[in-house]
This record gives structure tokens, sequence and C-alpha cells, in this order.
């Protein structure tokens, strides 16, 4: 019997010592799981914080959007369905420009480029001209389309890239930005007055004095 008694408690130590390095192989890769998972979860969280922070401010902005018809094709929701052009001659504020895009032969090229910004001058930024010299500019094709050329970037831009920005416009000279929040000024003198405002191919950024390349 003593000797029976002994063999059975040798192998129950034997059984013991086998399960237990498995008890804790198991322990150490549920434990490793755990980690895993704790670890992906912050990863996740963290990403998503940073594309929250890193999103562009939507819609527009500005004084002059105040004076925006709320509805029909010059509302914001209009302009957002028609091409640049097209949506500029529904906005009141910008018939001036809307004259000289169609008298530099301009409204297709703009209506059928794709991913542009531009920066569209008022009525009452033109007005600031000198009428002898605008009707002068008005009146030559070829400096109209220059100056007009000017205005336009071959990207869409968003506020944040107007901070501190340089930009080669399609008349390939460049024109520079700078502010933050709601205010940003073109090339340190021309005012943007209603900014991101969407059409459907470009961002309009309306400004109050007209831009004028190097002649």
């Amino acid at each position: 019997m003593n000797t029976t008694l002994r063999l059975r408690r040798v192998a129950v130590a034997a059984t013991a010592a086998l399960a237990l390095p498995l008890a804790l192989a198991a322990c150490s890769d549920d434990k490793g799981s755990t980690d895993q998972a704790a670890d992906k979860t912050p990863k996740a969280t963290q990403s998503a914080d940073k594309s929250a922070s890193a999103d562009p401010m939507t819609g527009p902005f500005g004084p002059a959007c105040a004076s925006v018809p709320k509805d029909g094709a010059g509302s914001f929701d209009g302009m957002a369905a028609d091409p640049v052009a097209t949506a500029a001659s529904n906005n009141p504020a910008l018939s001036t420009l809307v004259t000289a895009v169609k008298k530099a032969g301009l409204v297709d090229t703009l209506n059928n480029a794709e991913n542009l910004t531009v920066f569209a001058p008022t009525d009452d930024a033109f007005a600031k001209i000198p009428k002898a010299d605008l009707d002068k500019v008005l009146a030559d094709k070829e400096t109209l389309t220059k100056v007009l050329t000017y205005h336009v970037v071959g990207q869409k831009l968003t506020p944040a890239q107007l901070e501190d920005g340089s930009f080669e416009t399609l008349e390939k000279s460049k024109l520079t930005t700078a502010g933050s929040g709601e205010d940003y000024t073109v090339n340190d003198s021309s005012k943007v007055v209603c900014g991101n405002v969407p059409t459907a191919n470009a961002t309009v950024y309306i400004v109050d004095t007209v831009l004028m390349p190097k002649m």
C-alpha cells in the first residue's frame, strides 16, 4: 500500500507540474490579447481626435455673406449647384466681375475646369479703380485676361491653407495669403469679405480689392 500511495503522489505531482506552465502560458496569452485590445482602443480614439481637430472650417464666413440671398440661384445652396462662372453671375455683388469674365471670353474656361479657387472682387472692389483705367482694362482683352486669371488658383484652398500661403495662379505668377479664423487678406491688401463659398467646381473667396499682377 505504501508503494502504491507513493506512486499516486508522484503522478499527482507530475500532473501539477505539467499543468502549471500551461496555465501560465494561457494567462500570458490572455494578458497579451487584453493589452493589444487596450492599445488599439486609445490609438483609434487618438486618430479620430486628430482627424476631428484637423477638419477645416466648414461653410461660408465673413461679413459680406449676410447679403447673399437665402434661397434661389444666388443663395449658397444655389451657387453650390452651378459651376463658378455661372454661380458668380447669380450673385448681384459680382456683376462687374461677370462682365469682365465675359469680355475676356473666360466663361467656358472657368466653368469647365475642376478644383479651382477664385478670389472674386466685388463691384465695390472694381469701383476703387478710376473709371478711365477700368474702362481701358475692360477694352484690352489681353490685359483683362491677365488680371482675371491672376485671381484664380488651380486647386481648392481651405481657410487653413490661407493662414500663411503662397500659390501660383493661372496667370503663372504667385499671390500670397495670410490670416486666421475668419480674417484673411490676399497680397496684404485685399480682404476676404465672404470666404469658403462652394460652387460645383470651385471654392470662392469674395474680396474687397482687385488683385493686380505685375504688368
